[in-house]
Order: structure tokens, then C-alpha cells, then sequence
């Protein structure tokens, strides 16, 4: 078994009614994370929640470009994705389909009209930090496992980033799900794998 550790973090990426079945941009069986993921929060000392929070017309959305759903285009910042309109702020698709009374913080990305942001550290530009980085630094976290949706986006983004900055970073794989399209969950893991994310199974961490 893999004990957690007082530095350890559990940092639960998007798990929002809109990706789940039935959602403006659901992913293939999202609703198979919430068992490991409800099993994982309790058995962490520390939980952080993402949540995409989108304004309406935002820089993603297929609808503001006038262009077909998941097509590509090239911004400033480089290719974008052009997704269904989703995670509207303040929408009920938007909303947390899980409420942790132990997390310790949700940190909302995406807000930005301007530019998507997968990853939980840094927006898609490159350069707009989150701040999560230097929070869990002061916080003395070290070690860190990503759950949530989806596997080959903002999981994964979130993963590449964390071993960027520095920290030992886990994938739960059996606590997340992809959208796949492209072969984009294969490239994903390519490169989350080059990077030296390690991966792991809810069923293998103990409390």
C-alpha cells in the first residue's frame, strides 16, 4: 500500500455537473470518478477542489467564434480548442457535483475572457499564474495527486505543470476520465510519462 503523508495533497481538478452525463460538455463516464474520488478525500489530510468558471462569450467557446464544436483554431497564445459553451459562471452546470467540507481551497480558472486555462498552475498563455504553485509551497506540500476530469486536458495540463514546479506528482488514473478525442488521451499520457508524472490506483493509497 501507498500511505499518505501529512505533505501529501489531494487536488481534486473539475469534478463540475457540466462534464459529467447529461452536462454541456460531458466527459465518457465521468460519473465513474466520484466513488474513488469520494473514497480518496477521506482518506487525505488536505483537499483542494479546481473549478472551471467561465464567463459567457469566453475565448473557447465554439459559439464566440462562430465555428464548429471541437474544431481548432489559432490564438495568440496558440491552438485553442473550441469547446461547447460550458461551466458558465454562476450556472448550475458550473457548480461542484461534490462539496468536501475538509477542502481547503477551490480555486476557480478560466475566468479570464481572454484565455482558456487547463492546467491548475498556468493559463493557457503561458505566463498568467494561478498562484496554486506558491500556496502549496507555503503550505509545505510536496507531494500532490490529481483526480478529476478530464485526464488528457485539465488533469493532465495540471499534472505537467505541478512536475514543472517542482513536486512529486501523481496521476490516480482509476479516479479520472478522458475526453479522447483525437488521440488526444495518448498524447497526454506521453507526455505526462516524459515528464516523470508517476501513476497510481485509488485502491493503492491508504489513509
Amino acid at each position: 500500500m501507498h500511505p499518505t503523508k501529512a505533505t501529501d495533497a489531494l487536488i481534486i481538478i473539475d469534478l463540475q455537473h457540466d462534464f459529467l452525463p447529461g452536462g454541456a460538455l460531458a466527459v465518457l463516464a465521468g460519473h465513474e470518478v466520484i466513488a474513488p474520488v469520494n473514497r480518496l478525500a477521506n482518506l487525505f489530510p488536505h483537499v483542494i477542489m479546481t473549478q472551471d468558471w467561465h464567463p459567457k462569450g469566453h475565448i473557447s467557446f465554439a459559439s464566440t467564434h462562430e465555428e464548429e464544436i471541437f474544431s481548432t483554431i489559432t490564438l495568440p497564445y496558440g491552438p485553442q480548442v473550441l469547446w461547447p459553451d460550458h461551466c458558465i459562471i454562476g450556472s448550475q452546470g458550473a457548480a461542484l457535483a461534490l462539496q468536501f467540507d475538509k477542502a481547503e481551497l477551490i480555486l476557480r480558472k478560466g475566468y479570464h475572457a481572454h484565455s482558456d486555462s487547463y492546467s491548475a498552475f498556468v493559463e493557457a498563455d503561458g505566463k498568467t499564474r494561478t498562484g496554486l504553485a506558491g500556496y502549496l509551497r507555503e503550505r509545505g506540500f510536496t507531494r500532490l495527486y490529481l483526480a478529476g476530469l478530464a485526464t488528457d486536458y485539465c488533469v493532465a495540463f495540471s499534472a505537467l505543470d505541478a512536475v514543472s514546479a517542482g513536486f512529486e506528482t501523481f496521476v490516480v488514473e482509476d479516479a479520472c476520465r478522458a475526453i479522447d478525442q483525437n488521440g488526444s488521451l495518448a498524447a497526454a499520457m506521453t507526455k505526462m510519462r516524459a515528464a516523470g508524472v508517476k501513476f497510481i490506483l485509488s485502491t493503492d493509497i491508504a489513509g
